[in-house]
C-alpha cells in the first residue's frame, strides 16, 4: 500500500504529529497564506536596491516563527527588489508610504552601491526615523548600521557592522564600533556581516518572547553552524584572505 507523502508523514516527531493533527482537524477556510494584524509583533524588513539577500531573509526566517508574528517586506515602492548580485529579487508587499508603525524594524546591509544609495536616500532616512520613534526595536544587519547612522540613530552609541566597514562607521559617525556578532544599545540592535543577522534575530526573539521560545525556534530551523572552514572571523583572518574575500564580493555585485 502506498502512503501519501504529506507533511504529517515527514514530521514524525510526537509533538509535531500532534500539532499537525490539530491543524488538520481545524475547520477549512481558517488558514491563510498571508497573515496581517496578528496579536504578535509587527515586524518590517526594509528592502532597497542592492541589499544583501541573507540580511533580511535570514532574520525573517527566525522572527516569522515567533507566536502570532507578522513579517512584511517593505520598500520605497511595492514590487520585486533586486539584491546586490542582481540574480535574486524579493517582493516588497508594502511601500514605505503605507507603513507608519512597526514593533520591529530591520534595515539590511548592501554592497557599496546599495549602501551609499540608501544612506543618501532622504525619503528612506525620514521613514526610518519616523518608524524608530515608535518602534520597540530598531535593528540592522551588516552595513545596515551605516544606514541607521546616516539617519542619525546611532549618535553616541555602540554598534557593530561588516568588518570591512568598521573603520568607516567609526570615523564618519559618532559611533563606537564594537567587534561583536551583535550589539545592543538601548532599543537598537546592530548585527555584524550577513550571517550574523541570524544570531541577532535569535537574540531578539528571546527579548520579544523568552529564552525557551528562542531556543525552540533555533531548533525548529536547525541552526547549528558547523562550517567546513574556520575562516569566518575577520579578527583571525590574514590580509591575503581578507583581500580575496573583498575581491570576491566586488566581483559578484552589480
Amino acid at each position: 500500500m502506498r502512503h501519501a507523502t504529506t507533511r504529517r508523514n515527514i514530521l514524525r516527531g510526537t509533538v509535531a504529529t500532534a500539532a499537525l493533527t490539530a491543524t488538520a482537524a481545524a475547520p477549512t477556510g481558517t488558514a491563510h497564506a498571508v497573515r496581517r494584524g496578528g496579536a504578535g509583533p509587527n515586524i518590517g524588513m526594509l528592502l532597497y536596491d542592492g541589499y544583501s539577500l541573507l540580511d533580511p531573509t535570514g532574520p525573517a526566517e527566525v522572527l516569522s516563527r515567533l507566536p502570532d508574528a507578522t513579517v512584511t517586506m517593505i520598500a520605497e515602492r511595492r514590487g520585486a527588489i533586486r539584491t546586490d548580485t542582481g540574480d535574486v529579487a524579493v517582493v516588497a508587499e508594502r511601500s514605505i508610504d503605507e507603513v507608519d508603525r512597526l514593533d520591529v524594524l530591520l534595515v539590511p546591509g548592501a554592497g557599496n552601491r546599495g549602501t551609499v544609495a540608501a544612506m543618501n536616500n532622504q525619503a528612506l532616512l525620514r521613514w526610518i526615523r519616523r518608524i524608530h520613534r515608535h518602534s520597540q526595536w530598531t535593528t540592522s544587519v551588516c552595513t545596515g548600521s551605516i544606514v541607521l547612522a546616516a539617519a542619525g540613530l546611532l549618535d553616541g552609541r555602540r554598534a557593530t557592522t561588516y568588518w570591512a566597514s568598521a573603520e568607516y562607521l567609526g570615523s564618519t559617525f559618532d559611533v563606537t564600533y564594537v567587534p561583536e556578532r551583535y550589539v545592543r544599545s538601548g532599543k537598537i540592535i546592530t548585527a555584524a556581516g550577513v550571517s550574523a543577522g541570524v544570531d541577532m534575530a535569535l537574540y531578539l526573539a528571546s527579548l520579544i518572547a523568552d529564552d525557551d521560545t528562542a531556543k525552540a525556534i533555533q531548533l525548529a530551523v536547525e541552526y547549528d553552524p558547523q562550517p567546513p572552514f574556520d575562516s569566518g572571523n575577520a579578527a583571525e583572518a590574514g590580509p591575503q584572505l581578507k583581500e580575496r574575500a573583498l575581491r570576491l564580493l566586488a566581483a559578484s555585485q552589480v
